[in-house]
């Protein structure tokens, strides 16, 4: 009798101990591992990027600071294999567009991101080539992390909805960061808000004029009855499989809420 009531006593005290525990303690196991990584790139896309998708970099500006402490906390948090494909991929969304505008703040003003040239211990690099992001304790440049990384492991070209290389012919910025419970539904958006925009595409049932990026990509969106299979998937009106199909010139100027004028792209420190 002595045992059992020993028994039924340490039980109870472990069922106490328990309950007793922190909730935050309990749920930690089952807390996503970027669930609170990309809280302060929203806030900074929430207050700096308007409702139609365009960056305010001369407001940006203000918070500098704080976007370079969201890149720096990337050296300490990379992905791994307990990461799920979808968090993985939104990670590396979030990376890619907030490297991309960070560049842009370093030159700005500036009228288009291509004239930004990043000096380099034997010369000089476009943006896209240099070392831009360090994540890990690796660096990545923005053509590493697009090519090599997003198009190559994921092969989702809906990611071209959701990368921003800073031009008013790219999609719309989304105003919060990816979140790979989310990215699915967060992808299909920016592809329906994408096509919608007479700007950059033009959808009837018979003519589609379409942004450069589904002649560019053309191997991940297809051609022809592919292409408009695909399209078809999100645009607002239905096309039809014998429409024709031209590509709209890019726009490179910057996308920013306001006008920037011509300038030299000189690195402000």
């Amino acid at each position: 009798m002595k045992n059992s009531s020993a028994f039924t006593w340490l039980v109870a005290l472990l069922t106490w101990f328990a309950s007793s525990l922190p909730t935050a303690e309990l749920q930690a196991e089952d807390t996503p591992p970027t669930h609170f990584l990309h809280t302060s790139w929203t806030d900074l896309l929430r207050k700096h990027v308007t409702r139609e998708g365009y960056v305010d970099y001369e407001s940006f500006l203000d918070d500098e600071d704080q976007l370079d402490g969201y890149l720096q906390s990337l050296r300490k948090t990379a992905p791994d294999a307990t990461w799920s494909k979808a968090e993985t991929e939104a990670y590396w969304l979030n990376v890619y567009n907030a490297a991309t505008i960070y560049t842009v703040l370093q030159y700005y003003p500036v009228a288009s991101i291509n004239e930004i040239r990043v000096k380099v211990l034997k010369g000089y690099q476009t943006v896209w080539e240099a070392d831009a992001v360090n994540v890990g304790g690796k660096m990545y440049s923005l053509n590493a992390i697009e090519k090599q990384i997003l198009r190559a492991q994921f092969q989702d070209p809906r990611v071209h909805f959701a990368l921003v290389p800073a031009a008013s012919s790219s999609p719309p910025l989304l105003n919060e960061a990816y979140d790979g419970a989310r990215l699915n539904q967060q992808l299909d958006a920016q592809a329906r808000l994408f096509l919608a925009r007479p700007a950059l595409n033009q959808i009837s049932p018979t003519q589609v004029r379409l942004s450069s990026l589904f002649d560019w990509y053309a191997a991940e969106f297809g051609e022809g009855p592919k292409l408009i299979a695909f399209l078809n998937r999100y645009a607002a009106n239905k096309i039809e499989p014998t429409a024709t199909v031209e590509f709209l010139p890019f726009d490179w100027s910057l996308n920013n809420r306001k006008h920037t004028p011509d300038t030299q792209a000189l690195q402000r420190r």
